[in-house]
């Protein structure tokens, strides 16, 4: 995919200036400067992330009157049903709420929707389930932002409900939305609270939070309230659950985000709780440092497998398991799933590309398929969207209704997009770039006439070409070990704080190969200066490649630890001919 390349750059001055202040190096001062951090005090705080500066979990709308019904029911010894969703930030925070109920000394019971039989969301037949079960409290953690007929019928049955979410609230559009109330420009169900960041004004830092972030607040403010049988101890040992959901939801690794990963993963690493253990050792992890990347693409693809093509319920037992024979159980099935899961995918894949071949999409891509397993097309619309740099909306049709998967390129809301098209659309909910929708089958073209249109209309012309920033030029003398040391204080990685990239024009090919099947492996030399270089899935460069050609690249710097030795190499991310 064709990307343009973008170099940040400040004045030198100011970089000088907190490199000095901040004790940091000049490089890892534009780096932290291209991140919007640009005082000492916001580097210290983003380098140290403390558990001292967790946010006051009462910040959040309604936390007062969670706790309040919370410890009404501890009181009157009342059952709470627990329920979440099937992703793998809904059943870590599943697993949060459970936990931390159960060790407040409730009685608590569990449910997860199943993708094919009730779909997304807190529905009616939950509401049933916990009528069954004899709860007077019904928990939603990671949905029930939008459910409001099935919290209506909560309160019909005498079930009070507390909602907690991070997904978009319905926004108030002047039509009337039964069994809804208003809050700030918004319409939420008439729970007993209704605790969801994104429903206050303005940006207090917490609507960040993944649903997971939000259950391990609740956690927090159980302990810190103080008339619960809780301590902080018992909430921080769920902070490696809180992680799982943090990577997994994809959403900022900053501010109250990057201190629940940085000290949830310690715990990982500890490997403390034996469902946790069991999965890593599945994944082939065991003895091995895990980070965010290595989760992203090991232990959270298996916990999602489940609920994209199975029941995913006992991930949650996992997940709660103090039974290593169970949690071993488990993790290998998850294991099975994950494998069908990437077969299913890549056929839906190659469908809909040869239906995208065969189309005139421009920006925007709408693809529908009879049958298309549900529980991929989030992943399909992503590579979709990744690889052609437009939203994308993929859907599977049976029985007269389309049901799929958005995923938005971030210049574009996709909820705003969804809301302006409600005259053809069932329902819809979700993320500015993620977020799922219900439609007839006979109003896909119209939906996909209005799309192109809102999308056209709101990008208004815009280059949509991905650009690549690069945090620095670099030279390849000022590639040390101690640099790639100093770098690791950026980690976690992810959204918001992506890896560094390091960029070096007219660099010498010296003996450019392929290894392992499709991996480009060569040194790149400069000045004398002879690096090790390896780009994992860009064997299509070689042909362009030669011993002696000159390229520009763009790279991270990492240490590769190999026989017991260690040496310097560089990532590389984008290789082009020089100019």
């Amino acid at each position: 995919m064709h990307r343009k390349w973008f170099v940040n750059k400040t004045n030198p001055e100011f970089v000088r200036y907190l490199s000095r202040n901040a004790s940091v190096s000049p490089l890892l001062a534009q780096v932290l400067i291209n991140r919007g951090l640009r005082t000492v005090t916001d580097i210290h705080n983003f380098l140290n992330p403390e558990i001292r500066n967790l946010s006051d979990p009462f910040l959040l709308p309604d936390m007062d009157i969670a706790v309040g019904r919370i410890k009404s029911a501890l009181r009157a010894g009342e059952k709470v049903f627990v329920y979440g969703d099937y992703d793998a930030d809904g059943l870590t925070a599943t697993a949060i709420m459970v936990r931390v109920l159960r060790t407040a000394g409730l009685d608590v019971q569990y449910g997860i929707p199943h993708r094919m039989i009730h779909g997304y969301g807190f529905h009616l037949g939950a509401v049933d389930m916990a009528k069954k079960l004899g709860a007077g409290l019904i928990i939603t953690v990671d949905t029930g932002i939008s459910s409001f007929g099935a919290i209506a019928a909560a309160r019909e049955k005498g079930i009070d409900v507390i909602i907690t979410d991070h997904h978009e609230p319905v926004r108030d559009s002047g039509i009337a939305v039964a069994d809804s109330t208003g809050r700030n420009g918004f319409l939420l169900p008439t729970a007993v609270a209704v605790v969801n960041p994104k429903t206050e004004p303005g940006d207090n830092g917490l609507t960040i939070l993944s649903g997971a972030g939000v259950a391990f607040k609740l956690a927090q403010a159980l302990a810190v309230d103080g008339d619960v049988n809780l301590s902080l101890d018992d909430t921080l040992s769920l902070l490696d659950l809180a992680a799982l959901g943090t990577v997994a939801d994809v959403v900022p690794l900053t501010g109250e985000n990057r201190i629940i990963l940085r000290k949830g993963i310690k715990l990982l690493n500890k490997g403390v709780r034996p469902g946790i253990r069991a999965l890593r050792d599945v994944c082939g992890l065991k003895g091995r440092e895990v980070n965010s990347r290595l989760l992203a693409f090991t232990l959270v693809p298996r916990i999602n497998a489940a609920g994209r093509i199975d029941d995913s319920t006992d991930v949650v037992r996992l997940l709660l398991s103090d039974d290593d024979e169970e949690a071993l159980r488990i993790g290998l099935w998850m294991d099975r799933l994950n494998t069908e899961r990437q077969k299913i995918e890549e056929e839906v894949y190659q469908e809909a590309m040869t239906q995208l071949r065969e189309s005139e999409a421009e920006c925007v891509i709408v693809l529908s398929g009879e049958g298309w397993h549900q529980g991929v097309l989030g992943i399909v619309a992503s590579r979709l969207m990744e690889e052609f740099s437009v939203p994308a909306f993929i859907l599977s049709t049976g029985d007269g209704i389309a049901k799929g998967s958005a995923r938005s390129v971030p210049s574009f809301d996709i909820c705003m997009g969804l809301e302006r098209c409600r005259d053809v659309i069932i329902s819809f909910g979700g993320h500015r770039q993620a977020a799922g929708l219900r439609l007839d089958l006979a109003n896909i073209e119209k939906f996909r006439e209005m799309m192109t249109d809102i999308v056209r209309k709101t990008l208004d012309g815009r280059d949509l070409t991905p650009s690549l920033e690069i945090d620095a030029d670099i030279n390849f003398s000022d590639i040390t070990f101690g640099l790639i040391k100093e770098l690791e204080m950026l980690e976690p990685f992810g959204q918001g704080n992506t890896e560094p990239f390091f960029g070096s024009k007219a660099l010498e090919v010296v003996g450019p190969r392929l290894v392992g099947g499709n991996h480009l492996k060569m040194k790149l030399k400069k000045n004398a200066v002879s690096l090790d270089v390896i780009g994992f899935a860009m064997g299509h460069f070689l042909e362009r490649l030669s011993s002696g050609s000159q390229v520009d690249a763009v790279f991270t710097p990492k240490i590769n630890e190999w026989n017991g030795g260690r040496s310097l190499q560089l990532m590389l991310r984008a290789c082009r001919p020089s100019a």
